[in-house]
């Protein structure tokens, strides 16, 4: 009986299977790159807002703080988008004739909300808290980027889980004091500028106890921290805190890297460990 394939079909055979895995790991990495690709996540990218709003005006122009509009950032999981009302205050006295400005006038008259697009937008299914974030240590900026530098606003970072996990894996190289949360150029201590924390209240259960500067606290003389104590609403709480309106000498710590005070601030702001912060939990409820 004749051989119905020919002793090339081996080679062939071979040569197929080496190409289907080529092709198949070749579809893996393309469907990869995809899903991290700007064409998925949106960064970087300007949807067309109702209103050519620039943060960059507002914010490094006028020097409105962001808790202006965001009203809702340090004690609500979402920070809010602003109502008509917050923009009236300001342009009922000023471009109020202003073509630009129109949908807003439209909204104040009508009662309807501006549709406004949101660019920073998580899925369904993840739950995040502005709130923890902000009083934990964490800036505007770390997320979303130098918004003060946005004549429209954009998504610099990708928000994907990966991105998450990074900064849950290793807080400390994003903590800062919370005096510094809203500045925008805030880059962390160097050689050059360093700062000095201390605790203002020993075993302080908040991230407020935490007190820096960036003036070397030694450079005028001993300083003091003032403990601002309620003792009739609360009563003393240590024997080591001493009365009302009595100063203790403040202990102060110098860093120069952002490692060494993200450290000390985790350990202060009684921050959870990377695997406690990483676990499933932590976003999905």
């Amino acid at each position: 009986m004749a051989q119905v394939f020919d002793r090339s079909s081996n080679a062939l055979a071979r040569f197929s299977l080496v190409l289907t895995g080529v092709i198949v790991i070749a579809l893996g990495v393309t469907l990869n790159e995809l899903q991290r690709s700007p064409w998925v996540t949106r960064q970087g990218q300007r949807p067309d807002q109702p209103i050519p709003f620039s943060h960059k005006h507002h914010v490094q122009g006028l020097g409105l703080q962001c808790q202006y509009c965001h009203t809702q950032v340090e004690k609500a999981a979402y920070a809010g988008i602003p109502p008509t009302k917050t923009c009236i205050n300001c342009h009922a006295q000023i471009w109020t004739n202003a073509q630009l400005l129109e949908p807003v006038r439209q909204s104040w008259a009508t009662g309807d909300s501006i549709q406004w697009i949101r660019v920073h937008d998580l899925p369904d299914y993840v739950y995040f808290n502005h709130e923890i974030h902000v009083n934990k240590g964490i800036g505007c900026a770390s997320c979303h980027g130098r918004v003060d530098e946005m004549p429209l606003m954009y998504m610099q970072n990708s928000l994907q889980m990966e991105w998450c996990l990074n900064c849950h894996r290793n807080p400390a190289v994003n903590l800062r004091p919370t005096s510094e949360i809203y500045n925008m150029a805030w880059a962390g201590p160097s050689n050059d500028k360093p700062v000095w924390c201390t605790s203002t209240v020993k075993g302080g259960a908040t991230a407020q106890n935490v007190s820096c500067t960036t003036t070397d606290p030694s450079g005028n003389g001993p300083e003091v921290a003032m403990l601002q104590l309620n003792s009739q609403a609360n009563g003393p709480t240590s024997t080591d805190v001493p009365p009302l309106g009595i100063t203790m000498p403040a202990s102060y710590e110098k860093f120069t890297s952002q490692m060494d005070l993200g450290k000390y601030l985790t350990t202060q702001y009684h921050i959870r460990t990377p695997d406690q912060l990483s676990s499933c939990e932590t976003c999905h409820r």
